[in-house]
């Protein structure tokens, strides 16, 4: 098959196909017509799979312009089931590109020897020893910048002493990198208290505002934020009844109010934390749960064996008891947990910002870096001459989604005196930007709002003129007044009933690249994609965290599209596993109101989940790692991964007979040494391949291999040759197998370590492997069969690297290795008793 072969895959340009086998040809047409697309128009390159009926169809707009292009829409079709899952990168900040373009065309091909001289440039630079993290354009281009080389007209080049890297262009590593986010999960892994870090994820932590705790215990979170530079201070009764209690921006009375026995003296507590917080109080309390049964009823609560007293709250309880106690609404943040603001304008901004798309500010700002053209107009000039002023102006607008205010511009002084006013700097800013990135911005910014209404038709409406400032703006400019903003967000709140407006926005959804559609059932996806979902479903999520509360301290959210529910998971380090274990499931009933809550452990086992590149997409930490190890768990076919997959247990051990250990994200081969009676295939275990020989049955040598790769070989070789056959013929007679350096000493006779494979990957006394062909090696007979019918069956359909036949009696020699060459060979006695080798024919 012509193309580039990656695994299982083989790609090529569309201009190949006629070129191809005539069921390859008809393969690709019948996917077109499912897919309702042409070549060079909807597609053109192909990525087929030869082991399956799936097919993927390609758009690379810029094939032949760019010498990287990026991916900007996929379509997967499975033949069998007739199913098309489509997928853009149009806005995507780290598409996938293409490397090694030449191997996808003829050699008469346009630009064929430029895409050549291309490929082995990058191939001298050193860009393609990784070829797991190049496959995306941003570790792409960090890599070549890294190197020292720009691209620019084709061409590799240094970057000279004269240069300096483009402000416009905004990386995705450097998003991770300077967002807030990054310090919070820092902060997070100091061991501080879940309603610290809520404070934290929400941007209150950071350095301009003071913090009072309440009931501070042993200082911990004082200690931990006071490493961090954040102004705290804290009184406990028991731990630091000397500290004063004293007024500040933010007053933590974390689990607190439920180890009060006494009502009033809960409620004193509360209020008097109330009292000292100037901008908001966070309060958390224990929730109901199985160990609320676990002590001595007393007063609305338990005692527990330690003598303390736990009052057990539901959300709603909580909720209920929080608003009425400091009569203002208590705003759930996460389960148990909840902030109450003293300043209403902060109230405001933090429900807005809870809406706020900052991931699709971030997409709308990414400018690719281009080449530099010798010839600059004037007002080309003029944007470099005071690119520091109109860059920060353009976040700005694309940050609004429409022209600011005076008040909301930063450097307005500058702006004014550089270009006469700030009108002009506006439009100057407009006109040398690009006009459908500030409609894509509009568009983000009115669904951020009318999420924002929808969501606030479950509280209290605030008068227009009680509004925030910039909030009173925005009404203006995306709705023309405050009615049409609350009649708009309230009939899309209406819609999130409709099974199948849901299952429209789900699959719109997918092809934007967030998350996995379970057909028909869940759309399935990762917390960090919410506010980049159409407005009915981040309304359809809101309303749950109504009920709930905050969802980013989840990992995955699974969206029922005809029950009404929605479900919240957290996992066990689920960035940094390959394979995360479930630790707690939340299933909400909108409809009902209700919520039910599963914490994994002891009652109920953690499930593994299996495929994690399905539920993150390529902005996803490690997206590439893991999208390479799920491609390799799929390729061993050892596991059903449909559904929920095996569980926990049976992978594991499955994983440990196949001789396979996860690594980090890699699979690779296993470093242990097995026990020589466990299973080594499906009919054989190690101790029949290692003690089948006749000299080692007479002499009783151990014969044991030492190096790990040696049984890996033997596995192999059991389950690539010896299992089909066995299938096929009923069971064989092992008359030689694996060899020993020591055995081999022993044995008399014509043997060749050296190229034998007996030996499989062991090494001698210089530290060099015996035989550099590695794989393993055993000598077979099966009974009452003609031995050259037996061989060819095996020349005819097993992957095997030699075989060598001796007669139509005797054993036949048969080798696996991880390349295998295919060679078969005669060895029969000559009169001079000497074996002669010739090739092996039917």
């Amino acid at each position: 098959m012509l193309g580039k072969k990656v695994l299982n895959n083989v790609y090529w340009h569309y201009s190949l196909t006629d070129s191809q086998h005539y069921e390859i040809q008809q393969t690709v047409k019948a996917a077109e017509i499912l897919a309702h697309l042409k070549p060079g128009l909807g597609y053109n390159v192909i990525k087929y799979d030869g082991k399956s009926s799936m097919l993927s169809l390609l758009w690379y707009p810029n094939f032949f312009e760019e010498p990287f292009p990026a991916l900007e829409t996929s379509f997967r079709i499975d033949l069998t089931t007739q199913r098309v899952e489509k997928r853009s990168y149009q806005t995507s900040l780290n598409p996938p590109i293409l490397h090694r373009k030449e191997l996808l065309l003829s050699r008469d091909a346009p630009n064929y020897q430029q895409f050549t001289q291309l490929t082995e440039t990058a191939e001298q630079l050193g860009l393609f020893d990784d070829t797991i993290r190049i496959g995306f354009k941003q570790a792409w281009d960090a890599l070549i910048r890294e190197k020292g080389f720009q691209i620019i007209d084709y061409q590799f080049l240094p970057i000279g002493n004269d240069e300096f890297p483009s402000t416009d262009s905004l990386t995705f590593e450097s998003i991770e990198s300077t967002s807030i986010s990054r310090h919070l999960t820092a902060l997070s892994r100091s061991n501080l208290s879940a309603p610290m870090q809520c404070l934290a994820r929400h941007g209150f932590l950071g350095g301009s505002l003071t913090v009072f705790d309440y009931g501070c215990g042993k200082g911990d979170d004082i200690r931990n934020l006071s490493a961090n530079a954040i102004p705290v201070s804290g009184w406990d009764p028991h731990y630091a009844p000397d500290q004063p209690k004293q007024a500040a921006d933010i007053v933590n009375l974390g689990f607190v109010i439920n180890v009060i026995e006494n009502y009033q003296e809960r409620l004193e507590a509360l209020r008097g934390a109330y009292n000292l917080a100037n901008q908001v109080l966070v309060i958390s309390a224990m929730l109901f749960n199985q160990n609320a049964f676990k002590g001595q009823a007393f007063n609305d609560g338990v005692i527990t064996q330690r003598n303390t007293f736990q009052k057990y709250y539901t959300q709603s309880e909580l909720k209920e008891f929080l608003t009425d106690s400091l009569e203002t609404d208590a705003i759930p943040v996460a389960p148990g947990i909840f902030f109450v603001f003293k300043n209403q304008d902060a109230e405001q901004r933090f429900l807005l910002g809870l809406q706020r798309s900052q991931r699709n500010v971030l997409r709308l700002t990414y400018r690719s870096v281009s080449p530099a053209e010798p010839k600059l107009s004037r007002s080309e000039k003029k944007y470099l001459a005071y690119k520091h002023l109109i860059d920060p102006l353009w976040q700005k607008i694309l940050e609004l989604g429409r022209q600011p205010d005076k008040s909301e511009i930063d450097a307005l002084i500058e702006l004014t005196e550089t270009f006469g006013s700030i009108g002009k700097a506006i439009r100057f800013t407009l006109d040398n930007n690009e006009e459908a990135l500030l409609e894509q911005a509009r568009q983000s910014k009115i669904e951020d709002l009318i999420t924002y209404f929808a969501l606030q038709a479950f509280s209290k409406r605030k008068p227009y003129r009680h509004l925030e400032t910039g909030l009173q703006k925005d009404i203006k400019a995306f709705f023309g007044d405050y009615q049409n903003a609350i009649g708009t967000a309230r009939s899309i709140l209406f819609k999130i009933s409709d099974a199948e407006l849901i299952a429209e926005a789900c699959k719109h959804a997918t092809e934007q690249g967030l998350g996995f559609l379970d057909e028909g059932e869940a759309l399935h996806l990762h917390t960090s994609m919410v506010q980049e979902l159409p407005a009915l479903l981040r309304i359809y999520i809101g309303c749950a965290t109504i009920l709930y509360g905050d969802i980013e301290q989840t990992d995955l959210i699974k969206i029922h599209i005809q029950s009404g529910k929605l479900s919240l998971m957290r996992y066990d380090d689920f960035e940094n596993q390959p394979i995360p274990r479930l630790l707690e499931r939340v299933k909400i009933n909108l409809r009902e109101q209700t919520f039910d809550l599963y914490e994994y452990g002891d009652a109920f086992v953690p499930t593994n989940l299996y495929l994690k590149s399905r539920f993150i997409n390529e902005e996803f930490p490690h997206f590439a790692n893991q999208l390479n190890f799920d491609e390799q768990l799929q390729a061993l076919n050892l596991f059903d991964l449909s559904g929920y997959g095996p569980q926990p247990e049976e992978f594991r051990q499955t994983l440990a007979l196949a001789r396979w250990e996860i690594d980090d994200f890699e699979l690779i081969r296993s470093r242990s040494i097995p026990d020589l009676d466990v299973p080594c295939g499906q009919y054989f275990t190690y101790r029949q391949l290692i003690e089948c020989g006749e000299t080692q049955a007479r002499i009783g040598l151990p014969n044991l291999p030492k190096e790990p790769d040696s049984y890996n070989a033997l596995y192999e070789l059991a389950t690539k040759i010896l299992d089909p056959l066995i299938d096929y013929y009923g069971m064989i007679k092992l008359t030689y197998g694996f060899c020993s350096p020591e055995l081999s000493r022993h044995i008399n006779g014509r043997i060749a370590p050296k190229l034998d494979q007996h030996a499989a990957h062991e090494l001698n006394r210089l530290g060099k492997h015996v035989c550099p062909r590695l794989g393993a090696a055993v000598d077979i007979l099966v009974e009452d069969e003609d031995m050259k019918e037996v061989a060819q069956w095996i020349i005819d359909n097993l992957p095997y690297d030699r075989l060598y036949f001796y007669g139509s009696d005797r054993p036949i020699h048969v080798s696996y290795s991880a390349i295998p060459n295919g060679e078969a060979w005669e060895l029969r006695v000559q009169a001079n008793g000497l074996r002669v080798p010739r090739v092996f024919s039917r």
